[in-house]
């Protein structure tokens, strides 16, 4: 073998083990219990071996609000967190990927500056109907839609007739539709969000509006057959609706994130719009269930939605949760932040694995990602599970050096991330950019 990596724990597929994975050509290609190569990397007794992390929910926002993130830092933050693959949303980028013109303009954007592996989603806006064919046809991994206002007035939100038309579009061809499931109407009745109460923003994005959006959507698959996926889910109430659609064989899959498994409702200060996501982080209960939901394997994966901004939008000088912009970022910190959560609930390594890199990789179709098994790519995360830190801000490596987790003290660092066999420094970019099926 070229290269080896001789580990006391491996995560596999079948579960942690002592082992030997041996690499050629940036791919794995033994995994024994003695190998020899001509380059063989021991890892000590307190590191373990696993997969690359792949995160399907992250937004870069470049080109167009470069300012708010970019590919350098973004993948340069993800590689610090083990992430060796990521696929960007659709929006908060100029011009939204909403057409073939527009990826062709992500890519070329990207092109060279990617520390990790990247794919694409395309973006389902009222209109561009006659577009989605090309957009999948040109490799994109599905289509992310909004039921609501996206926060951006170039990404507007399908209708309830037109995200039907859309998933019956979809469905032709295979294709997979990603919706944020909040119902606007609902929101529309509710408190207006203002001031610097959290509890009065929670109220402006109440769990029926979830409830009600993730409904519809279900019924929409089951009506047309269509393949389809709830985002960053924070309402457990679901949980129970979501089950009942899977027994009936509507093709259905659901993500949460590391925000709403760490944070409670109760715990966030008035004026601490660092905290402010939509739909919103809930109360300590829900969280619990949401947890519960992860266990039984209602909900399939975790992934970051990492949704940077400058400091600025986050309206610190007010602290108004009406003003601030909604999003967490948190791209270098879901390995350790849903470690921190998992461990004490007495859920395993290999658990977190299978929710933040294989799961996500099989949903979205990537071939070689998200395991340790011969025939994928030797991308890998270097972990010491039982070392702790605290997060300062000022050090993460995304653009803007704003993080809900500062202060938070958090279980497991990442020592090393490699991809395709070499190392990722941050120095030099060596990602690809994905298509889907690759």
């Amino acid at each position: 073998m070229k290269l080896v990596f001789k580990a006391r724990r491996v995560i596999t597929p079948e579960g942690e083990r002592p082992a030997c994975v041996g690499v050629e050509d940036g791919r794995i290609v033994a995994v024994d219990d003695r190998l020899t190569g001509d380059r063989v990397i021991e890892l000590t007794d307190d590191s373990v071996l696993l997969p690359g992390l792949v995160d399907t929910h992250v937004h870069v926002n470049d080109p167009g609000r470069s300012e708010w993130e970019g590919f350098e830092t973004a993948t340069r933050a993800a590689a610090a967190g083990g992430v060796t693959t990521l696929v960007d949303m659709p929006l908060n980028s100029l011009p939204p990927t909403v057409d073939v013109a527009s990826l062709d303009v992500k890519r070329k954007t990207a092109e060279g500056r990617v520390h990790i592996d990247v794919g694409f989603w395309g973006g389902a806006i009222p209109g561009n109907r006659a577009d989605l064919r090309g957009l999948h046809d040109a490799g994109v991994f599905g289509f992310k839609c909004f039921l609501l206002h996206s926060g951006v007035d170039e990404f507007p939100p399908l209708s309830a007739p037109e995200l039907e038309e859309d998933l019956r579009e979809l469905q032709s061809y295979g294709a997979m539709m990603i919706v944020h499931a909040e119902d606007s109407d609902s929101i529309e009745h509710a408190p207006a969000p203002h001031g610097a109460k959290y509890d009065d923003f929670l109220h402006s994005r109440p769990r029926g509006a979830e409830n009600m959006a993730i409904a519809r959507v279900i019924e929409l698959a089951r009506w047309t057959g269509a393949r389809v996926h709830i985002l960053h889910l924070s309402s457990s109430d679901a949980l129970p609706m979501i089950a009942s659609a899977r027994r009936d064989g509507v093709a259905l899959t659901v993500e949460t994130c590391p925000h709403y498994l760490s944070f409670t409702a109760e715990e966030i200060l008035d004026g601490a719009t660092q905290f402010k996501c939509c739909p919103p982080i809930r109360e300590a209960e829900n969280r619990e269930l949401l947890w519960r939901g992860l266990a039984d394997g209602v909900i399939d994966y975790v992934v970051s939605d990492h949704s940077p901004c400058t400091a600025e939008l986050k309206r610190f000088d007010s602290g108004d949760f009406g003003e601030a912009w909604g999003g967490i970022a948190s791209l270098q910190l879901g390995l350790p932040a849903v470690w921190t959560q998992a461990r004490h609930r007495g859920f395993t390594l290999s658990d977190v694995v299978r929710w933040m890199a294989e799961r996500p990789a099989t949903q979205v179709g990537l071939a070689r990602k998200g395991r340790i098994e011969v025939g994928y790519d030797a991308d890998f995360c270097v972990f010491a599970p039982d070392e702790s830190f605290q997060v300062d801000a000022t050090k993460l490596q995304h653009r803007n050096k704003v993080s809900a987790y500062h202060g938070r003290t958090l279980d497991g660092v990442v020592r090393s991330t490699w991809l395709r066999g070499a190392e990722v420094t941050g120095e030099r970019p060596a990602g690809r950019l994905l298509s889907r099926g690759e």
